[in-house]
């Protein structure tokens, strides 16, 4: 397994590597910066996809294997994260706190967005075993926030795209495809299944030979 989240490791660098390789290259277009910051959060949206992957992945397969790989993946959400909040506090406000904080108020996406980050950022300081300990029955609770982040993620992007919404519409579906398959393999959900086949079973006209 080692060597398995080894390689899992090195695979989810490769994105920022082209990244830099491709801003040291000047082939990032005419704004390589626009295009460093859109890049990143577009990296951040699939790591954060892929994590919440995870869960069906392991529903399907019915091995506990892929969970591994959870802290691991979302860190690396975190990571992407941070790399697209400091393109734009960086490159498109050049450290401006008091613009950047008109910018958050006046601005809903970029709400949104550092919403994302504040809360992503809380999830990231308490992924360690001895913060899991210390959080107690509250961990579970707190790290329940990354669905409210893959839906204020989306929003985010759906507000800063123009014109072509493909790519959120897309990254939209299978969202809510993962946690329709959340809610139906949950205790509530395998009940509500079972309470729905039984009536549709007393309902059902009885035919007579």
């Amino acid at each position: 397994m080692r060597v398995f989240k080894i390689s899992v490791f090195i695979l989810c660098l490769i994105p920022v590597s082209l990244l830099i390789y491709k801003l040291y290259l000047d082939e990032l277009g005419a704004n390589p910066f626009e295009a460093l910051t859109r890049q990143s959060g577009e990296w951040t949206l699939r790591f954060l996809l892929i994590t919440l992957s995870l869960t069906p992945l392991k529903i399907l397969l019915k091995k506990s294997w892929p969970l591994k790989f959870r802290r691991m993946l979302g860190l690396f959400v975190f990571f992407y994260a941070s790399i697209h909040l400091m393109t734009y506090i960086w490159f498109d406000q050049f450290f401006d706190w008091p613009e950047i904080w008109i910018d958050i108020v006046k601005r809903p996406f970029i709400t949104m967005g550092m919403l994302s980050w504040f809360i992503l950022l809380s999830l990231a300081l308490t992924s360690t075993n001895s913060m899991k300990k210390r959080v107690g029955r509250y961990w579970k609770k707190l790290h329940r926030f990354v669905y409210l982040i893959g839906l204020l993620v989306l929003l985010h992007y759906f507000m800063l795209v123009k014109a072509d919404y493909w790519w959120p519409v897309l990254y939209s579906i299978f969202f809510v495809f993962l946690m329709l398959v959340r809610v139906l393999h949950s205790q509530r959900g395998r009940k509500f299944i079972l309470r729905f086949n039984n009536e549709s079973s007393r309902k059902a006209p009885v035919i007579e030979s």
